[in-house]
C-alpha cells in the first residue's frame, strides 16, 4: 500500500524525470490512498502553475484531475487531525505533512513524496519511504 502526497502525485502527473521514477515504483495492483487533504494541495498546486502562466486553465484543471486520479482512496482527516497534530507538536514540524505521515504509520504503508524534511520525519519515526529515485537526468 502507498500513501501518496501532493509533491508526489503532482510530479507524477506532470511525467517528469522525478514523478517516472515514482511511478515506476508502483505495483499495478498495489492501492494507493492519501488524506483528503490531498484535494486541497493539489488545487493549490494548479493553480500556482496557472498564477505562473505555466498552465492555462484547462492546463491546471488537467493536472489537478491527473493527480486525484492516482488515488484509489481518501481518508477522512478528522480521524487523523488528533494525531496529527500530536505529532506536530512533538516533532516541531507543520501539521499539514503529519497527516501523510501518521496515515502511512497507521496503514503500514509506504510514503511517496519528494519533500526532503517529511522524508527525514518519517525516517526519525520508522515510516517507510522512498529515498533515492533513479531519473532519466531531467
Amino acid at each position: 500500500m502507498i500513501v501518496l502526497d501532493c509533491s508526489a502525485a503532482v510530479e507524477i502527473a506532470r511525467d517528469s524525470a522525478e514523478g517516472r521514477a515514482l511511478a515506476g515504483l508502483m505495483h499495478e495492483d498495489e492501492t494507493i490512498v492519501a488524506p483528503s487533504l490531498l484535494l486541497v494541495e493539489a488545487s493549490n498546486v494548479a493553480f500556482k502553475y496557472f498564477r505562473a502562466g505555466l498552465l492555462d486553465r484547462a492546463g491546471a484543471l488537467a493536472l489537478l484531475e491527473d493527480s486525484l486520479a492516482l488515488v484509489d482512496g481518501f481518508a477522512d482527516m478528522v480521524v487523523l487531525a488528533r494525531e496529527a497534530l500530536g505529532e506536530s507538536m512533538r516533532l516541531g514540524h507543520p501539521a499539514y505533512d503529519l497527516f501523510y505521515l501518521v496515515l502511512a504509520r497507521r496503514l503500514g504503508a509506504t510514503l511517496f513524496t519528494l519533500d526532503k524534511g517529511l522524508l527525514s520525519l518519517c525516517e526519525e519515526c520508522g515510516v517507510d519511504t522512498v529515498h533515492e529515485l533513479p531519473t532519466d537526468g531531467e
